[in-house]
């Protein structure tokens, strides 16, 4: 993800649901029948469906033939070609050694699949259905048989298996938290695999969960540690395989002629690309020379600066490259300063929000953003799940409880959010504010520099892997050095930043999460205690709060939107009071710019742009820009 500019990072009886082991041998038979009898028997019934939502109906049937927002006739060919930030040495997506290619997930699928126009549904994929008593305390997905990892060998419940041990014993430590609540996994025949989860765990989606996991080939990795980084092509069940790769340069992926998948409903207009390349850049001003030098065809531009003023070149004026806005339905996410909070200096809340407030926003978007962008406030932005004003009843159900652990803020005033400065580069009557929180906090000025009762000094490093975002980083470090700061611009290549981040090694650095608006075991592994000192984990702040904690267990325990939306606006208040970040800005549009040679779908849909998988080539598009020597 890259940021202004860097890279931030149906239902059947019990009996029909048990029909299916009769044809295991014997006692072994027997048994199985009897154990999904009596399960079923304790959760009255059994549900079989194609798909499965965290709250209510399915949009689409049994017998869907294409997701509404595809064009089923989509043609496949031509090459869809963007830029990535930074350098890759690995096609290891799912492990913390090495820096993943961009895409490299592309070789692998899941179970089930979701939709860009449902928040919270999936529908089969490798599994034809989904099986699960009504407290989804167990799944069990029914694989189609002519499901075929790439080259040629079935896709199997023994591969189902494989994937999530692999998963909790070598993958990220985002998984292992994630996975936490998965007590077994087992294949109850070939085509047949069933996982069952903790009792008292979120069952709302652990099944979702489960259906999302990427599958891998058991046999391949029989000879291969599944833990080791490698730029070897790994083996997947996926649409595409890898075409060609400079490590560190550029990687390309081709679509697979005997894809087994291509059939399907939910791949139906999707996949239309021959060719999708990703080009990498050191740095941003060159990756914008090479967009308009035609070295890639795709770009969403994420610097004000150059959305405003540099798109004026040749091939835009002459109408063969396109710029445009499209709505973002998703919420803008969490884009912003975040503070390593393993550090004793930021432990006070009241030191991160005086640091937080001489961040000037009004200054910044009107002298550096071209007016593009607005406040962000909200952990998620943009959407009907942030908190507004003061907590209602149902709000205020769950955080009293909790009152011991959060700021008194949380209940006597509105949710909060950062002060409006004036649009100069300081507003000194923040600074003053500010001074005085650091004051009461024990950072007195001596010598012109924020001391402690230690004599330590209030020092602070903001690591920076963009050129292009000092721009914007100087002017907050000035800001901090007239209140007394000792604050520093780290300015170190992507490598580096990742390297750091994974392991902690910062004071502050600059991080954007998508927020899901069905959001659940995620936040686990973004605020709770249990992430925060995991290294590797997205957990970047180091939060360790029992109130976020039992906020984030009343998400993944809701029982309906309506509760659902109540916790997530308790946890959005509760995390804007503690200052744990200092929130940057949002754009509720994606900016982008692209040769014009893609069609696309109209309208698109409300939860992606869908610009990899539901555009697809338009051959006469692209005949008029050759003719025109634009191609």
């Amino acid at each position: 993800m890259r940021i202004n500019g860097r890279q931030a990072r149906v239902q059947t009886s019990p009996i029909s649901a048990a029909m299916t082991v009769l044809a295991l041998p014997g006692l072994a038979a027997l048994i199985l029948l009897l154990g999904l009898m009596a399960t079923a028997s304790a959760d009255e019934r059994i549900i079989k469906a194609h798909g499965i939502s965290t709250f209510g109906e399915l949009k689409y049937g049994p017998d869907f033939r294409h997701f509404d927002y595809v064009n089923p006739d989509a043609p496949k060919g031509g090459t869809f070609s963007t830029w990535a930030f930074g350098t890759f040495d690995s096609l290891s997506p799912y492990i913390l050694k090495g820096q993943a290619a961009a895409l490299s997930t592309i070789f692998f699928e899941s179970l089930m699949t979701g939709t860009a126009d449902e928040p919270d549904a999936m529908y089969g994929l490798l599994a034809e259905s989904i099986e699960y008593p009504e407290n989804r305390q167990w799944a069990i997905f029914n694989i189609r048989p002519e499901a075929r990892f790439s080259d040629g060998t079935p896709v199997r419940a023994e591969d189902v298996v494989f994937s999530l041990q692999a998963l909790k014993e070598k993958g990220q430590p985002s998984y292992r938290l994630i996975l936490d609540d998965f007590v077994a996994v087992e294949a109850l025949s070939p085509l047949r695999v069933k996982y069952t989860f903790r009792e008292g765990a979120n069952l709302r989606e652990l099944p979702m969960t489960a259906a999302g996991l990427p599958v891998f080939s058991r046999a391949y990795y029989e000879n291969r540690d599944f833990a080791e980084s490698t730029l070897e092509p790994p083996l997947g069940s996926g649409p595409y395989l890898l075409d060609k790769v400079v490590p560190g340069k550029t990687i390309s992926y081709k679509r697979r002629g005997d894809y087994w998948g291509a059939h399907l409903p939910v791949n139906a207009g999707q996949n239309n690309f021959d060719l999708i390349a990703v080009e990498y850049y050191t740095d941003y001003t060159s990756a914008f020379e090479g967009f308009k030098g035609g070295a890639y065809n795709f770009r969403e531009e994420f610097s004000s600066k150059s959305w405003g003023s540099a798109y004026d070149f040749p091939a835009l004026n002459n109408g063969y490259v396109i710029k445009e806005q499209i709505a973002d339905g998703k919420p803008s996410g969490t884009q912003g300063f975040w503070f390593n909070m393993r550090r004793a200096k930021f432990a006070d809340p009241a030191v991160r929000e005086a640091l937080g407030m001489v961040f000037n926003f009004e200054w910044s978007n009107e002298a550096l953003f071209y007016g593009l962008y607005q406040r962000t406030d909200s952990f998620w932005e943009n959407s009907y799940l942030q908190a507004e004003g003061l907590p209602d009843e149902a709000e205020l159900a769950l955080l009293e409880p909790l009152r011991e652990h959060l700021p008194d803020a949380v209940f006597t005033e509105p949710a909060y959010s950062p002060p409006v400065s004036k649009p100069e580069k300081l507003d000194r009557k923040i600074l003053r504010a500010a001074g005085k929180l650091l004051d009461d906090a024990g950072w007195n000025v001596v010598n012109g520099v924020r001391t402690n009762a230690k004599g330590e000094k209030l020092e602070i490093e903001i690591l920076n892997d963009s050129p292009l975002f000092e721009r914007i980083m100087n002017p907050y470090i000035e800001n901090l050095k007239r209140l007394g700061v000792v604050a520093v611009l780290k300015n170190i290549d992507a490598a580096q930043q990742s390297e750091r981040e994974k392991n902690f090694d910062f004071d502050i650095v600059v991080r954007r999460y998508v927020m899901s608006l069905t959001p659940g075991v995620e936040l686990r592994d973004r605020f709770s205690s249990s992430s925060a000192n995991v290294l590797g984990s997205d957990n970047i702040a180091g939060l360790a709060n029992p109130a976020i904690d039992a906020l984030i267990q009343h998400i993944e325990q809701a029982t309906s939107r309506a509760e659902l939306n109540t916790a997530v606006k308790a946890l959005d208040r509760a995390l804007r009071s503690l200052h744990i970040w200092v929130p940057q800005w949002y754009n509720k549009y994606h900016n982008i710019a692209y040769l014009d040679v893609f069609g696309r779908p109209d309208p698109l849909p409300p939860f992606s742009m869908g610009e990899i998988s539901i555009w697809w080539y338009d051959e006469a598009k692209a005949a008029r820009l050759k003719a025109a020597g634009a191609l």
